[in-house]
Formats: structure tokens, sequence, C-alpha cells
């Protein structure tokens, strides 16, 4: 697992496809808002069946999870000053979990398939998204 910092702060954790480890392995420390756990088990295992209880939360950052299900793309991940400061490679299996901060996408396969996962309620764009840039690069 690849935990990528800028100045201090965690902005994102890589997984790789061939780092799962069998049984449960949490991905993201308790305190952030979105919790992402590895789970390698085998034939038989039984999940003790159960339900969450209602807690109230704060949530004041979207916090996403990218899997990537087939093809592959670049993550860039930008730093305070609207740069990017790190760029990783994500194929079949890879997921990665952006804790903060500025990112992009650039797919690189035709037929990529990607599963986004973020903490809710959405709200709007509008209200949800600052764009970096004023349009659309790579196009």
């Amino acid at each position: 697992m690849n935990k990528i910092e800028y100045n201090g702060k965690l902005r994102a954790i890589v997984h790789r496809a061939e780092e799962w480890k069998e049984g449960i392995d949490f991905l993201t420390p308790d305190e952030t808002f979105i919790q992402v756990v590895s789970c390698h088990y085998h034939k038989d295992k039984h999940i003790r069946a159960h339900w969450h209880i209602e807690n109230e939360r704060l949530s004041l950052l979207t916090q996403e999870t990218v899997y990537i299900v087939n093809g592959s793309m670049r993550v860039d991940l930008y730093g305070d000053d609207k740069e990017v400061f790190h760029q990783e490679i994500l194929k079949q299996g890879d997921t990665i979990i952006i804790i903060e901060g500025g990112h992009g996408y650039h797919i690189l396969e035709d037929h990529t398939k990607v599963l986004e996962i973020k903490n809710g309620p959405f709200v709007s764009v509008e209200k949800d998204k600052a764009f970096i840039y004023a349009k659309e690069i790579g196009k």
C-alpha cells in the first residue's frame, strides 16, 4: 500500500491488485470520511449478519475511492498550488482512495471500466467541486 502525502498531509492511498491480504485489511485511517476495507476470504467463510446503527456523522469533505475493473488510467494529484505533484498509473484490480486535494483522471485504454465510490449525500456539481482548470484538458 502506497500512502501519498503532500505538505505532511495524507492525500491518497494506492492499493495494488497484488497487495490483497487474507482476511480483513483496513486501508483507510479511522478518521477519514470514507472507510475502505479489502476483504479476502476462503470458501465457506461466514460474515455474521448485521445492520448498521444510525450515528450522526459530520462529513466536511467528499472523499472518493476508485477501483479499476478493467483497463487502465493515470491519476494526477494536485497540490495547493494547482500543480501536479504526483502521478500514478492504475491497472485492472488497483484501487486509489483520494483523501484530500485536487485530482484528475486520464483514461489510457478503450473500454476502461472504473467503479467510483464517494461519501454523500451528493449536493450538486456547483457546490461539490472547484475545478482546477477552466475547461477539460486533453480533448
